[in-house]
């Protein structure tokens, strides 16, 4: 797809993978092209489900600092919007999404990992959000996804030390879903969502959303947004499927309708 980020699809899995030696460092072109790739996989119908991954070495290391280091403040301003808008693409992907993670993921990549619905983590994968030690913050998700998903807390610890984590702790304290040998790395991914991909499409788009969308509502509007998506199901065809095959005692073919 792009010269640093590809989607390969193949039987309902869609790998977005980063080609960028040697730490797939993500610079603004690596960006955009994660933007391109998460979009495609989005309104793909070949793909049901996607696996970010990096390669048998390393998930991705960070930013390009090199782009920082002459980076005006009416420049980042410009910038910093679209960083944050490319990861937020991957998280806006309307099907289950897991990060495959060997080597690193510091800095731009961990938040990259916490775009995903779930994190598998080589046992001697290393991840943090080492902003801090060069007088900056987490720009792209890292204090907002970080907090939620293992507590303000804890997201302070890591962001204001910008100490890493090995795959022990990442486990304890929720960062990682699951821990794998650094080769079996993608498999585990795969296998982790491959229960997903005769699933009903439209009800999991819908979880997901309500889910996610949740988060940034009270519990009252939270409420009224998993009602409506709810409700709006039983225009499906699966929701039909689903409800007969269960009557008549048999497996579901769902069909994403």
């Amino acid at each position: 797809m792009g010269e640093f980020v590809e989607l390969e699809t193949k039987d309902g899995i869609g790998t977005v993978q980063l080609r960028r030696p040697p730490m797939n460092a993500l610079n603004t072109q690596v960006q955009e092209e994660l933007r391109e790739a998460a979009q495609a996989a989005a309104v793909s119908p070949d793909v049901r489900a996607v696996v970010v991954y990096g390669g048998e070495k390393v998930f991705a290391a960070g930013a390009d600092i090199t782009e920082f280091t002459t980076t005006t403040f009416p420049e980042m301003t410009v910038r910093a919007s679209a960083l944050s808008s490319a990861f937020d693409a991957v998280a806006r992907i309307p099907k289950p999404v897991v990060a495959a993670i060997t080597g690193y993921a510091l800095g731009g990549g961990c938040e990259l990992a916490l775009a995903c619905d779930w994190r598998v983590v080589a046992d001697d994968a290393k991840l943090g959000q080492p902003e801090i030690k060069l007088g900056i913050i987490p720009g792209a998700g890292g204090t907002q996804r970080l907090a939620r998903l293992v507590g303000p807390a804890r997201a302070k610890d890591l962001v204001f030390s910008g100490r890493m984590v090995d795959a022990g702790e990442a486990l304890r304290i929720g960062l990682a879903d699951r821990v794998a040998p650094a080769a079996d790395v993608y498999a585990t991914a795969v296998e982790l969502v491959r229960p997903y991909l005769n699933g009903p499409a439209l009800a999991l788009r819908a979880a997901k959303q309500a889910i996610d969308g949740g988060l940034s509502l009270d519990l009252a509007s939270g409420l009224e947004l998993e009602s409506h998506l709810f409700a709006g199901l039983f225009a499906t065809e699966d929701r039909t499927e689903g409800t007969t095959a269960f009557v008549e005692k048999r497996k579901p073919t769902f069909r994403g309708r």
